[in-house]
Formats: C-alpha cells, sequence, structure tokens
C-alpha cells in the first residue's frame, strides 16, 4: 500500500477514536493508575510529549517513536504519587533493523498498606476500666492492594518522515488479598461472589510525521482502548485519551529563529482529550546545551489540581554508553502532596 494511503487511512481511524472519547465522556473510568504517566523528561514538560518521544519510553507516550532509534535501550521511572503511593515503570526498546522496532513495557503500582475497616463496627466502646472511646471501624487487619501493566509495542517507518506503531498491554489491578469475596443476605439467606480485581486487554495507537520543514514535528496517540472494565457488579471504561501535538526547536539543529550546534531550546503543545473530562491542554519547553544538560518546565492547562512542572536532566557516555538521568517536579493542590519522579536510561551499542 502507498504510505502516503497508509498516512490518510491511519489519520482517519485516529479522528474516529476521537469522536468516541467524546460519546463515552461518563465522568467515571476504572484503571485509575493508567492515568499516571511515567518518564521524568516528558512530565517535566508538563505531558507534552507525544510529538517528541522516542526511544524505549516512547511505548508509554506515542508507539511510533519507537522506529526513532537504532540501539537497545533500557530506562526505568520511578514516581511517588500522591498518599505514598508509588510506582515502578521500565521500558525496553529492541530494534529489527529493515522490521521496525519492538518495546516492551511494566508499570507497577504500590499503594501501600491499608487498615481494614467495616461498617457495621462503627460504635462506642466501654472498656473494663469504664474509658470511653469511639471504635472507628478497625478490624486489626490489612491489605496492599496493587496495579500492575505488560505490554508489547511495534513500530515501523513507513517514510524517512512518517512513523506509525500501536501497543497491546494487559492491565490487572487488585483491591483485596482475597481475589473472590462472599456476602450472605441476612434476610433471603442468598450467597453473592464478588471478584476484588479487575483485568482487561488495551490497545493504544500512534503516528508521528515529521512535516520536513525545520525541526517541526507532528505526533497523534490514542491510549487505551477495549472494552469495559468490571469490578464486583459494576462495569466502567478504561481511561481511554487521544493526544494530538506539535514540536520545534526554536534554536538549534534546524532551529525557527537560527541554527545552534551548542544550544537548543525546544517547544511542545499538546491537546488531550480523555474520556472523563473536558479537553485539556499540555505547553512545556526544553533547553539543552550541548546535549548534556537540559532544563524544563511545563504547565497542564484546565486540571483540577495539577499544574505547574519542571525538572531537569544531564547525559553523559560511560565507556562508549550513553546513560541517561532524569528528575521532574509537579504541583499538586495544597491539600495533596507534590510529585517526584526520577528516570534512568541506558542505550545498548
Amino acid at each position: 500500500m502507498n504510505p502516503t494511503i497508509r498516512a490518510i487511512i491511519t489519520a482517519m481511524l485516529l479522528i474516529v477514536c476521537l469522536e468516541q472519547l467524546h460519546a463515552q465522556k461518563v465522568g467515571t473510568t476504572s484503571l485509575q493508575f493508567l492515568k499516571v504517566m511515567p518518564t521524568a523528561r516528558a512530565t517535566a514538560m508538563g505531558d507534552a510529549y507525544v510529538s517528541l518521544a522516542s526511544g524505549a519510553d516512547a511505548s508509554f507516550w506515542n508507539p511510533a517513536g519507537l522506529a526513532r532509534i537504532e540501539n537497545h535501550e533500557l530506562t526505568s521511572t520511578l514516581t511517588s504519587w500522591i498518599f505514598d503511593t508509588k510506582l515502578i515503570a521500565l521500558a525496553y526498546d529492541l530494534p529489527l533493523g529493515d522490521w521496525g522496532n519492538l518495546g516492551l513495557q511494566i508499570q507497577y503500582t504500590d499503594y501501600g498498606t491499608i487498615k481494614e475497616t467495616r461498617a457495621d463496627l462503627p460504635d462506642l466502646v466501654i472498656s473494663s476500666d469504664g474509658t470511653r472511646f469511639f471504635n472507628s471501624g478497625l478490624t486489626g487487619r490489612s491489605f496492599t492492594p496493587y496495579s500492575y501493566l505488560v505490554g508489547i509495542s511495534y513500530a515501523q517507518s513507513l517514510t524517512d518522515k512518517f512513523s506509525v506503531g500501536g501497543t497491546v498491554k494487559y492491565a490487572m489491578e487488585s483491591l483485596w488479598a482475597d481475589q473472590v469475596i462472599t456476602t450472605v443476605n441476612s434476610v433471603t439467606g442468598e450467597v453473592t461472589s464478588y471478584k476484588t480485581y479487575a483485568d482487561v486487554v488495551l490497545f493504544d495507537f500512534g503516528m508521528m510525521y515529521n512535516t520536513g520543514f525545520r525541526s517541526v514535528q507532528i505526533g497523534v496517540s490514542a491510549q487505551n482502548f477495549g472494552p469495559q472494565v468490571t469490578f464486583a457488579s459494576k462495569a466502567h471504561p478504561a481511561p481511554l485519551a487521544f493526544r494530538l501535538g506539535i514540536s520545534a526547536n526554536v534554536f538549534g539543529k534546524e532551529g525557527l529563529l537560527f541554527q545552534d550546534n551548542v544550544n537548543r531550546l525546544t517547544l511542545a503543545y499538546d491537546l488531550f482529550q480523555p474520556n472523563d473530562y473536558l479537553q485539556q491542554m499540555h505547553a512545556g519547553v526544553e533547553y539543552s546545551f550541548s546535549e548534556m544538560v537540559a532544563l524544563r518546565v511545563g504547565y497542564k492547562v484546565d486540571y483540577d489540581s495539577e499544574g505547574l512542572t519542571y525538572g531537569g536532566g544531564v547525559r553523559v557516555d560511560l565507556s562508549g554508553w550513553p546513560l541517561s538521568f532524569d528528575y521532574s517536579y509537579g504541583k499538586m493542590s495544597e491539600y495533596l502532596n507534590n510529585v517526584h519522579r526520577i528516570s534512568l536510561g541506558v542505550q545498548f551499542k
């Protein structure tokens, strides 16, 4: 098939996806951990990354970006999220030459330990010595919810300017120590069993286009397509998301204003449409000196609690192996702790 025709078909499919996002706006989605994006570089730029995604991290943002790298690459990100939640993400990029590139990803969310309470236990208790205290429903037991995701991506460059990619991933979230709980109706005696976990197979699609005008690039991705996710007896959609972005170097290689082989200033802008909220916007700036030291800042528009982001990173060559270290900070509302991410990466030659 002609590459141009493929590009048009892909664009039409993604437009259809956007229409589905508007149709499915229900206010509630399952698997909320999928909304917490990894990669310190991307999040420091306010998530304005769909047109910049490259290397192993592209698996998380736009699988088409996997086609941009020629060496094996491994990256990892640790995210310190709200309420002591921690997320770990690993990604690996495997070049296949003329056959394209493969990407592997693993994400794990640790919600910590939660003390068990029961709604039928809260009561005013009088101890043996006459002391009165309120029992909030604690049972003395605890549990540890968790979520994880494993996925495989494939990307191919159709031309020297246009690439496409896709991801298939399995997501699972467990809310309780036991996979099934059983309840008995005290009046009718009816016994009902409920699953305390949910799992689903989801799909991502993406494309990237180098316009050929200086450093201007366009990226599009649609994430988390799949069936309804059921917890107990209730079903809700996964957090379907559509990203459309553009980026360019103001100065640097192929800069819009002037060429500079040492300094680079990149601007990026994304439109972001989730299926459970209004349209949002992401804007980011990255300054790099000799592609060794970088400073970044971003802003997320139309969010309830998120907004300003910033961070930086360094790149070093250790015995011929390029290593990267990146950090990002995300400001939340006054009632939530702020978010920190640390990413480490290495290319294998």
